[in-house]
Protein backbone atom coordinates (compact mmCIF):
# COMPACT_ATOMS: atom_id res chain seq x y z
CA UNK A 1 0.00 0.00 0.00
CA UNK A 2 1.46 3.38 -1.07
CA UNK A 3 1.98 6.25 1.44
CA UNK A 4 -0.40 8.39 -0.58
CA UNK A 5 -3.10 5.71 -0.33
CA UNK A 6 -2.56 5.44 3.43
CA UNK A 7 -2.92 9.19 3.81
CA UNK A 8 -6.09 9.08 1.74
CA UNK A 9 -7.59 6.32 3.87
CA UNK A 10 -6.72 8.22 7.07
CA UNK A 11 -8.29 11.31 5.63
CA UNK A 12 -11.46 9.34 4.85
CA UNK A 13 -11.65 8.03 8.42
CA UNK A 14 -11.23 11.55 9.91
CA UNK A 15 -13.63 13.40 7.63
CA UNK A 16 -17.12 12.82 6.20
CA UNK A 17 -17.04 10.57 3.09
CA UNK A 18 -18.86 11.65 -0.04
CA UNK A 19 -19.53 9.79 -3.26
CA UNK A 20 -17.06 12.10 -5.03
CA UNK A 21 -14.38 11.08 -2.53
CA UNK A 22 -14.92 7.34 -3.30
CA UNK A 23 -14.81 7.95 -7.05
CA UNK A 24 -11.60 9.91 -6.63
CA UNK A 25 -10.03 7.14 -4.54
CA UNK A 26 -10.93 4.47 -7.11
CA UNK A 27 -9.76 6.45 -10.11
CA UNK A 28 -6.41 7.42 -8.63
CA UNK A 29 -5.41 4.56 -6.31
CA UNK A 30 -7.51 1.38 -6.60
CA UNK A 31 -8.30 1.14 -10.29
CA UNK A 32 -7.08 -2.16 -11.80
CA UNK A 33 -6.15 -2.47 -15.42
CA UNK A 34 -8.52 -4.38 -17.71
CA UNK A 35 -6.32 -7.47 -18.07
CA UNK A 36 -6.01 -7.97 -14.31
CA UNK A 37 -9.75 -7.52 -13.85
CA UNK A 38 -10.55 -10.09 -16.55
CA UNK A 39 -8.02 -12.56 -15.10
CA UNK A 40 -9.46 -12.32 -11.58
CA UNK A 41 -13.00 -12.69 -12.84
CA UNK A 42 -12.05 -15.72 -14.93
CA UNK A 43 -10.36 -17.40 -11.98
CA UNK A 44 -13.42 -16.82 -9.81
CA UNK A 45 -15.50 -18.71 -12.39
CA UNK A 46 -12.94 -21.34 -13.48
CA UNK A 47 -11.69 -22.64 -10.14
CA UNK A 48 -15.13 -23.51 -8.65
CA UNK A 49 -16.13 -25.05 -11.97
CA UNK A 50 -12.94 -27.17 -12.07
CA UNK A 51 -13.51 -28.37 -8.52
CA UNK A 52 -17.13 -29.25 -9.24
CA UNK A 53 -16.24 -31.21 -12.39
CA UNK A 54 -13.24 -33.13 -10.99
CA UNK A 55 -14.33 -33.95 -7.44
CA UNK A 56 -15.22 -37.62 -6.88
CA UNK A 57 -18.91 -38.31 -7.31
CA UNK A 58 -20.57 -39.79 -4.26
CA UNK A 59 -21.95 -43.29 -4.77
CA UNK A 60 -25.18 -44.11 -2.96
CA UNK A 61 -26.76 -47.50 -2.35
CA UNK A 62 -30.48 -46.95 -2.75
CA UNK A 63 -31.42 -50.47 -1.70
CA UNK A 64 -30.67 -54.15 -2.33
CA UNK A 65 -32.63 -57.40 -2.48
CA UNK A 66 -31.66 -60.99 -1.67
CA UNK A 67 -33.39 -63.91 -3.35
CA UNK A 68 -35.23 -66.34 -1.08
CA UNK A 69 -36.23 -69.61 -2.78
CA UNK A 70 -39.56 -71.32 -2.27
CA UNK A 71 -39.84 -73.82 0.63
CA UNK A 72 -40.00 -76.80 -1.74
CA UNK A 73 -36.34 -76.17 -2.65
CA UNK A 74 -35.23 -76.54 0.96
CA UNK A 75 -32.40 -79.03 1.44
CA UNK A 76 -31.80 -80.55 4.88
CA UNK A 77 -28.61 -82.41 5.67
CA UNK A 78 -30.52 -85.66 5.33
CA UNK A 79 -31.86 -84.71 1.89
CA UNK A 80 -28.38 -83.69 0.79
CA UNK A 81 -26.92 -87.06 1.75
CA UNK A 82 -29.83 -88.88 0.07
CA UNK A 83 -28.97 -87.04 -3.16
CA UNK A 84 -25.30 -87.98 -2.90
CA UNK A 85 -26.13 -91.64 -2.24
CA UNK A 86 -28.70 -91.78 -5.06
CA UNK A 87 -26.16 -90.36 -7.52
CA UNK A 88 -24.39 -93.72 -7.36
CA UNK A 89 -20.97 -92.29 -8.21
CA UNK A 90 -19.39 -91.89 -4.79
CA UNK A 91 -17.42 -94.50 -2.87
CA UNK A 92 -18.51 -95.32 0.66
CA UNK A 93 -15.37 -93.60 1.90
CA UNK A 94 -16.24 -90.38 0.13
CA UNK A 95 -19.87 -90.50 1.23
CA UNK A 96 -18.57 -90.72 4.80
CA UNK A 97 -16.20 -87.83 4.06
CA UNK A 98 -19.08 -85.63 2.89
CA UNK A 99 -21.09 -86.49 6.01
CA UNK A 100 -18.11 -85.45 8.13
CA UNK A 101 -17.66 -82.16 6.27
CA UNK A 102 -21.38 -81.42 6.47
CA UNK A 103 -21.41 -81.99 10.23
CA UNK A 104 -18.65 -79.43 10.72
CA UNK A 105 -19.78 -76.99 8.04
CA UNK A 106 -21.95 -74.67 10.14
CA UNK A 107 -24.89 -75.12 7.74
CA UNK A 108 -28.37 -75.63 9.16
CA UNK A 109 -31.40 -77.57 7.99
CA UNK A 110 -33.03 -74.90 5.79
CA UNK A 111 -30.55 -74.15 3.00
CA UNK A 112 -31.66 -74.46 -0.64
CA UNK A 113 -30.75 -76.65 -3.62
CA UNK A 114 -31.91 -76.16 -7.23
CA UNK A 115 -34.83 -78.21 -8.53
CA UNK A 116 -32.57 -80.19 -10.88
CA UNK A 117 -30.65 -81.66 -7.94
CA UNK A 118 -33.74 -82.41 -5.87
CA UNK A 119 -35.48 -84.27 -8.68
CA UNK A 120 -35.18 -88.06 -9.09
CA UNK A 121 -33.47 -88.92 -11.33
CA UNK A 122 -31.07 -85.97 -11.39
CA UNK A 123 -31.47 -83.69 -14.38
CA UNK A 124 -28.23 -81.74 -14.68
CA UNK A 125 -28.34 -80.03 -18.05
CA UNK A 126 -27.84 -76.59 -19.58
CA UNK A 127 -31.57 -75.88 -19.65
CA UNK A 128 -31.88 -76.54 -15.90
CA UNK A 129 -28.84 -74.36 -15.19
CA UNK A 130 -30.45 -71.51 -17.15
CA UNK A 131 -33.67 -72.07 -15.22
CA UNK A 132 -31.84 -71.71 -11.90
CA UNK A 133 -30.01 -68.57 -13.05
CA UNK A 134 -33.24 -66.94 -14.24
CA UNK A 135 -35.07 -67.86 -11.03
CA UNK A 136 -32.40 -66.27 -8.83
CA UNK A 137 -31.55 -63.20 -10.94
CA UNK A 138 -35.09 -62.24 -11.88
CA UNK A 139 -36.40 -62.93 -8.38
CA UNK A 140 -33.85 -60.59 -6.81
CA UNK A 141 -34.21 -57.87 -9.47
CA UNK A 142 -38.03 -57.92 -9.31
CA UNK A 143 -37.88 -57.38 -5.54
CA UNK A 144 -35.31 -54.59 -5.95
CA UNK A 145 -37.38 -52.67 -8.49
CA UNK A 146 -40.43 -53.08 -6.27
CA UNK A 147 -38.53 -51.70 -3.26
CA UNK A 148 -36.96 -48.70 -5.02
CA UNK A 149 -39.59 -47.76 -7.60
CA UNK A 150 -36.81 -47.30 -10.19
CA UNK A 151 -37.83 -48.31 -13.71
CA UNK A 152 -35.77 -50.69 -15.82
CA UNK A 153 -35.38 -48.11 -18.59
CA UNK A 154 -33.53 -45.82 -16.15
CA UNK A 155 -30.66 -48.30 -15.62
CA UNK A 156 -27.53 -46.99 -17.34
CA UNK A 157 -24.99 -49.52 -16.05
CA UNK A 158 -25.51 -53.28 -15.61
CA UNK A 159 -22.98 -55.66 -14.05
CA UNK A 160 -23.62 -59.37 -13.48
CA UNK A 161 -21.04 -61.54 -11.71
CA UNK A 162 -21.07 -65.30 -11.32
CA UNK A 163 -18.65 -68.18 -10.84
CA UNK A 164 -18.42 -70.77 -13.61
CA UNK A 165 -21.76 -70.77 -15.46
CA UNK A 166 -21.13 -68.84 -18.67
CA UNK A 167 -23.91 -69.47 -21.23
CA UNK A 168 -24.44 -67.85 -24.62
CA UNK A 169 -26.18 -65.40 -24.70
CA UNK A 170 -24.59 -64.24 -21.47
CA UNK A 171 -26.28 -63.78 -18.11
CA UNK A 172 -26.15 -60.01 -18.56
CA UNK A 173 -27.92 -60.41 -21.92
CA UNK A 174 -30.61 -62.47 -20.17
CA UNK A 175 -31.26 -59.51 -17.85
CA UNK A 176 -31.31 -57.00 -20.72
CA UNK A 177 -33.82 -59.15 -22.60
CA UNK A 178 -36.08 -59.83 -19.62
CA UNK A 179 -36.36 -56.20 -18.52
CA UNK A 180 -36.01 -54.61 -21.99
CA UNK A 181 -33.17 -52.35 -20.90
CA UNK A 182 -32.25 -49.52 -23.23
CA UNK A 183 -29.89 -50.23 -26.12
CA UNK A 184 -27.07 -48.01 -24.82
CA UNK A 185 -26.85 -49.64 -21.39
CA UNK A 186 -23.24 -50.27 -20.33
CA UNK A 187 -23.22 -54.02 -19.62
CA UNK A 188 -20.48 -56.15 -18.05
CA UNK A 189 -20.42 -59.93 -17.55
CA UNK A 190 -17.86 -60.90 -14.87
CA UNK A 191 -17.12 -64.62 -14.61
CA UNK A 192 -14.58 -66.89 -12.96
CA UNK A 193 -13.66 -64.40 -10.23
CA UNK A 194 -14.87 -66.45 -7.28
CA UNK A 195 -16.75 -65.46 -4.15
CA UNK A 196 -15.16 -62.01 -4.00
CA UNK A 197 -16.60 -60.98 -7.37
CA UNK A 198 -19.51 -59.14 -5.77
CA UNK A 199 -17.24 -56.45 -4.34
CA UNK A 200 -15.28 -56.33 -7.61
CA UNK A 201 -18.60 -55.51 -9.27
CA UNK A 202 -19.29 -52.79 -6.69
CA UNK A 203 -15.84 -51.30 -7.31
CA UNK A 204 -16.35 -51.42 -11.10
CA UNK A 205 -19.73 -49.71 -10.71
CA UNK A 206 -18.10 -47.05 -8.53
CA UNK A 207 -15.48 -46.33 -11.20
CA UNK A 208 -18.09 -46.13 -13.96
CA UNK A 209 -20.29 -43.82 -11.90
CA UNK A 210 -17.39 -41.37 -11.65
CA UNK A 211 -17.54 -40.72 -15.41
CA UNK A 212 -21.24 -41.17 -16.14
CA UNK A 213 -23.22 -38.50 -14.28
CA UNK A 214 -26.82 -38.91 -13.15
CA UNK A 215 -26.74 -42.68 -13.62
CA UNK A 216 -28.12 -45.82 -11.96
CA UNK A 217 -25.95 -48.94 -11.76
CA UNK A 218 -27.56 -52.35 -11.24
CA UNK A 219 -25.25 -55.04 -9.81
CA UNK A 220 -26.35 -58.68 -9.72
CA UNK A 221 -24.36 -61.35 -7.84
CA UNK A 222 -25.21 -65.04 -8.24
CA UNK A 223 -23.75 -68.54 -8.36
CA UNK A 224 -25.05 -71.61 -10.18
CA UNK A 225 -25.31 -74.89 -8.28
CA UNK A 226 -26.92 -77.02 -11.01
CA UNK A 227 -23.90 -76.93 -13.28
CA UNK A 228 -21.26 -77.04 -10.52
CA UNK A 229 -22.09 -80.06 -8.38
CA UNK A 230 -19.15 -82.49 -8.42
CA UNK A 231 -19.80 -86.23 -8.79
CA UNK A 232 -16.25 -87.58 -8.67
CA UNK A 233 -14.20 -89.04 -5.84
CA UNK A 234 -11.39 -86.56 -5.26
CA UNK A 235 -11.84 -85.48 -1.59
CA UNK A 236 -10.31 -82.06 -2.28
CA UNK A 237 -13.10 -81.40 -4.77
CA UNK A 238 -15.98 -82.64 -2.62
CA UNK A 239 -16.02 -79.83 -0.04
CA UNK A 240 -17.86 -77.30 -2.28
CA UNK A 241 -20.75 -79.80 -2.62
CA UNK A 242 -21.28 -79.56 1.13
CA UNK A 243 -21.08 -75.76 1.37
CA UNK A 244 -22.54 -74.05 -1.72
CA UNK A 245 -26.26 -73.38 -1.91
CA UNK A 246 -28.74 -71.40 -4.04
CA UNK A 247 -28.77 -67.63 -3.51
CA UNK A 248 -28.29 -64.29 -5.18
CA UNK A 249 -28.60 -60.54 -4.69
CA UNK A 250 -29.34 -57.39 -6.68
CA UNK A 251 -27.95 -54.00 -5.65
CA UNK A 252 -28.91 -50.56 -6.98
CA UNK A 253 -26.31 -47.78 -6.90
CA UNK A 254 -26.69 -44.14 -7.90
CA UNK A 255 -24.53 -41.03 -8.24
CA UNK A 256 -27.48 -38.65 -8.39
CA UNK A 257 -27.26 -36.08 -5.56
CA UNK A 258 -31.05 -36.04 -5.38
CA UNK A 259 -31.02 -39.73 -4.40
CA UNK A 260 -29.14 -39.14 -1.16
CA UNK A 261 -32.26 -38.52 0.92
CA UNK A 262 -33.81 -41.88 -0.02
CA UNK A 263 -30.63 -43.97 -0.07
CA UNK A 264 -29.64 -46.33 2.73
CA UNK A 265 -25.86 -46.23 2.45
CA UNK A 266 -22.95 -44.18 1.13
CA UNK A 267 -19.95 -46.02 -0.33
CA UNK A 268 -16.81 -44.72 1.37
CA UNK A 269 -14.02 -47.06 0.22
CA UNK A 270 -13.28 -50.10 -1.88
CA UNK A 271 -9.94 -51.92 -1.57
CA UNK A 272 -8.97 -54.80 -3.85
CA UNK A 273 -6.09 -57.24 -3.23
CA UNK A 274 -4.95 -59.77 -5.85
CA UNK A 275 -2.29 -62.35 -4.91
CA UNK A 276 -2.37 -64.17 -8.25
CA UNK A 277 1.31 -63.47 -8.94
CA UNK A 278 2.14 -66.08 -6.29
CA UNK A 279 1.77 -69.64 -7.65
CA UNK A 280 0.50 -71.08 -4.37
CA UNK A 281 -2.18 -68.39 -4.11
CA UNK A 282 -3.15 -68.80 -7.76
CA UNK A 283 -3.65 -72.57 -7.47
CA UNK A 284 -5.33 -72.86 -4.05
CA UNK A 285 -8.86 -72.76 -5.56
CA UNK A 286 -8.87 -74.23 -9.05
CA UNK A 287 -11.63 -75.37 -11.41
CA UNK A 288 -10.50 -78.60 -13.04
CA UNK A 289 -11.23 -82.15 -14.17
CA UNK A 290 -10.34 -85.12 -11.99
CA UNK A 291 -8.76 -88.33 -13.33
CA UNK A 292 -12.18 -89.57 -14.47
CA UNK A 293 -13.06 -86.28 -16.23
CA UNK A 294 -15.55 -85.10 -13.59
CA UNK A 295 -15.40 -81.30 -13.36
CA UNK A 296 -15.29 -79.54 -10.01
CA UNK A 297 -13.51 -76.98 -7.83
CA UNK A 298 -10.27 -78.15 -6.22
CA UNK A 299 -9.50 -76.59 -2.81
CA UNK A 300 -5.88 -76.76 -1.65
CA UNK A 301 -4.79 -77.36 1.94
CA UNK A 302 -2.99 -74.00 1.66
CA UNK A 303 -6.29 -72.15 1.28
CA UNK A 304 -6.56 -70.82 4.84
CA UNK A 305 -2.93 -69.67 4.94
CA UNK A 306 -3.33 -67.93 1.58
CA UNK A 307 -6.55 -66.26 2.73
CA UNK A 308 -4.81 -65.01 5.87
CA UNK A 309 -1.98 -63.44 3.88
CA UNK A 310 -4.43 -61.82 1.46
CA UNK A 311 -6.39 -60.38 4.38
CA UNK A 312 -3.24 -58.91 5.93
CA UNK A 313 -2.32 -57.23 2.65
CA UNK A 314 -5.82 -55.86 2.24
CA UNK A 315 -6.05 -54.38 5.74
CA UNK A 316 -2.61 -52.80 5.35
CA UNK A 317 -4.12 -50.70 2.55
CA UNK A 318 -7.50 -50.21 4.20
CA UNK A 319 -6.18 -49.31 7.67
CA UNK A 320 -4.90 -45.79 6.89
CA UNK A 321 -8.25 -44.95 5.28
CA UNK A 322 -10.43 -45.86 8.25
CA UNK A 323 -8.44 -46.26 11.48
CA UNK A 324 -7.99 -43.49 14.07
CA UNK A 325 -4.50 -42.00 14.26
CA UNK A 326 -3.68 -43.80 17.52
CA UNK A 327 -4.12 -47.20 15.88
CA UNK A 328 -2.15 -46.14 12.81
CA UNK A 329 0.80 -45.07 14.99
CA UNK A 330 0.81 -48.39 16.86
CA UNK A 331 0.65 -50.34 13.61
CA UNK A 332 3.42 -48.29 11.96
CA UNK A 333 5.70 -48.52 15.01
CA UNK A 334 5.28 -52.29 15.11
CA UNK A 335 5.98 -52.56 11.39
CA UNK A 336 9.18 -50.50 11.65
CA UNK A 337 10.39 -52.54 14.62
CA UNK A 338 9.88 -55.85 12.80
CA UNK A 339 11.00 -54.89 9.29
CA UNK A 340 13.53 -52.07 9.66
CA UNK A 341 15.03 -52.95 13.06
CA UNK A 342 14.81 -56.72 12.50
CA UNK A 343 13.09 -57.32 15.85
CA UNK A 344 11.60 -60.60 14.68
CA UNK A 345 10.43 -61.74 18.11
CA UNK A 346 7.80 -59.02 18.16
CA UNK A 347 4.41 -60.29 17.02
CA UNK A 348 2.70 -58.37 14.19
CA UNK A 349 0.28 -55.80 15.58
CA UNK A 350 -3.29 -56.30 14.39
CA UNK A 351 -5.11 -52.94 14.44
CA UNK A 352 -8.33 -52.72 16.39
CA UNK A 353 -10.80 -52.34 13.55
CA UNK A 354 -13.65 -52.30 16.07
CA UNK A 355 -12.68 -48.65 16.61
CA UNK A 356 -13.54 -47.92 12.96
CA UNK A 357 -16.59 -50.10 12.33
CA UNK A 358 -19.82 -50.92 14.11
CA UNK A 359 -20.61 -53.90 11.86
CA UNK A 360 -18.70 -56.61 10.00
CA UNK A 361 -20.00 -58.63 7.03
CA UNK A 362 -17.48 -61.39 6.32
CA UNK A 363 -18.06 -63.75 3.41
CA UNK A 364 -19.65 -66.88 4.84
CA UNK A 365 -17.48 -69.27 2.86
CA UNK A 366 -17.42 -71.84 5.64
CA UNK A 367 -16.84 -72.27 9.34
CA UNK A 368 -13.04 -72.41 8.94
CA UNK A 369 -12.94 -69.09 7.07
CA UNK A 370 -15.06 -67.35 9.70
CA UNK A 371 -13.04 -68.83 12.58
CA UNK A 372 -9.79 -67.59 11.00
CA UNK A 373 -11.05 -64.04 10.45
CA UNK A 374 -12.58 -63.89 13.92
CA UNK A 375 -9.24 -64.88 15.45
CA UNK A 376 -7.08 -62.59 13.30
CA UNK A 377 -9.26 -59.49 13.83
CA UNK A 378 -10.15 -60.37 17.44
CA UNK A 379 -13.87 -59.98 16.81
CA UNK A 380 -16.66 -60.80 19.25
CA UNK A 381 -19.51 -63.27 18.80
CA UNK A 382 -21.85 -60.35 18.11
CA UNK A 383 -19.58 -59.07 15.33
CA UNK A 384 -19.53 -62.54 13.76
CA UNK A 385 -23.25 -63.16 14.20
CA UNK A 386 -24.44 -61.94 10.75
CA UNK A 387 -21.89 -64.13 8.96
CA UNK A 388 -22.45 -67.25 11.07
CA UNK A 389 -26.23 -66.98 10.88
CA UNK A 390 -26.10 -66.47 7.10
CA UNK A 391 -23.95 -69.59 6.74
CA UNK A 392 -26.35 -71.50 8.98
CA UNK A 393 -29.57 -70.36 7.27
CA UNK A 394 -28.56 -69.99 3.60
CA UNK A 395 -25.19 -71.74 3.28
CA UNK A 396 -22.39 -70.38 1.12
CA UNK A 397 -24.20 -68.37 -1.56
CA UNK A 398 -20.87 -67.20 -2.99
CA UNK A 399 -20.55 -63.49 -3.78
CA UNK A 400 -24.08 -62.70 -2.63
CA UNK A 401 -23.49 -63.85 0.97
CA UNK A 402 -22.39 -60.36 2.07
CA UNK A 403 -25.84 -59.00 1.21
CA UNK A 404 -27.68 -61.68 3.20
CA UNK A 405 -25.49 -60.62 6.12
CA UNK A 406 -26.35 -56.94 5.69
CA UNK A 407 -30.02 -57.92 5.39
CA UNK A 408 -29.67 -59.78 8.71
CA UNK A 409 -28.37 -56.64 10.40
CA UNK A 410 -31.28 -54.63 8.98
CA UNK A 411 -33.82 -57.20 10.10
CA UNK A 412 -32.33 -57.08 13.61
CA UNK A 413 -32.73 -53.28 13.67
CA UNK A 414 -29.01 -52.69 14.20
CA UNK A 415 -28.31 -50.33 11.29
CA UNK A 416 -28.31 -46.83 12.80
CA UNK A 417 -27.59 -43.53 11.09
CA UNK A 418 -23.84 -42.91 10.97
CA UNK A 419 -22.83 -46.57 11.50
CA UNK A 420 -19.98 -47.87 9.37
CA UNK A 421 -19.94 -51.40 7.97
CA UNK A 422 -16.99 -53.38 6.62
CA UNK A 423 -17.69 -56.02 3.96
CA UNK A 424 -14.85 -58.53 3.43
CA UNK A 425 -14.85 -61.16 0.67
CA UNK A 426 -12.40 -63.86 -0.42
CA UNK A 427 -12.21 -65.55 -3.81
CA UNK A 428 -10.17 -67.65 -6.17
CA UNK A 429 -7.18 -66.06 -7.82
CA UNK A 430 -6.48 -65.45 -4.89
CA UNK A 431 -8.31 -62.27 -3.94
CA UNK A 432 -9.41 -60.40 -0.84
CA UNK A 433 -11.67 -57.40 -1.37
CA UNK A 434 -13.22 -54.85 0.98
CA UNK A 435 -16.00 -52.28 0.85
CA UNK A 436 -16.86 -49.73 3.51
CA UNK A 437 -20.35 -48.23 3.81
CA UNK A 438 -21.82 -45.49 5.99
CA UNK A 439 -25.47 -45.75 7.00
CA UNK A 440 -27.31 -42.60 5.89
CA UNK A 441 -30.49 -43.24 7.85
CA UNK A 442 -31.62 -45.64 10.54
CA UNK A 443 -33.16 -48.68 8.87
CA UNK A 444 -36.59 -49.56 10.29
CA UNK A 445 -37.09 -53.36 10.21
CA UNK A 446 -40.86 -52.92 10.08
CA UNK A 447 -40.51 -51.38 6.62
CA UNK A 448 -38.28 -54.16 5.25
CA UNK A 449 -41.07 -56.24 3.74
CA UNK A 450 -38.90 -58.06 1.18
CA UNK A 451 -36.03 -58.82 3.53
CA UNK A 452 -35.35 -62.62 3.38
CA UNK A 453 -35.03 -62.76 7.18
CA UNK A 454 -38.10 -60.86 8.28
CA UNK A 455 -40.57 -63.73 8.69
CA UNK A 456 -38.13 -65.69 10.89
CA UNK A 457 -35.70 -63.17 12.39
CA UNK A 458 -37.17 -63.79 15.86
CA UNK A 459 -35.61 -67.27 15.71
CA UNK A 460 -32.06 -65.89 15.46
CA UNK A 461 -29.35 -66.02 16.57
CA UNK A 462 -29.21 -69.76 17.14
CA UNK A 463 -26.45 -71.74 18.78
CA UNK A 464 -24.33 -73.48 16.16
CA UNK A 465 -22.45 -76.42 17.75
CA UNK A 466 -18.88 -77.13 16.75
CA UNK A 467 -20.05 -80.46 15.34
CA UNK A 468 -23.67 -80.85 14.26
CA UNK A 469 -25.75 -83.91 15.06
CA UNK A 470 -24.75 -86.91 12.97
CA UNK A 471 -26.73 -87.27 9.75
Amino acid sequence: MTPLLCISLIHLRLSPVTIDDLIHLWNHHLNLNDATLILCSSLLVFLPTLYFLTRPRKVYLLDFACFKPEPELMCTREIFMDIMVAAGTFTEENLAFQRKVLKRSGLGQKTYFPEALLRVPLNLCLAEARKEAEMVMFGAIDDLFAKTGVKAKDIGILIVNYGTFNPIPSLVAMVVNRYKLRCNVLSFNLGGMGCSAGLISIDLAKQLLQVHPNSYALVVSIENITINCYFGNNPSMLVPNCLFRVGGAAILLSNRPSDRRRSKYLLLHTVRTHKGADDKSYACAYHQEDDNHHIGAFLSKDLMAVAGEALKTNITTLGPLVLPMSEQILFFTNLVARKALKMNKIKPYIPNFKMAFEHFCIHSGGRAVLDEVEKNLELSDRHMEPSRMTLYRFGNTSSSSLWYELAYLEAKGRMKKGDQTWQIAFGSGFKCNSAVWRTLKTVDPAKEKKNPWMDEIHEFPVHVPKVAQTV
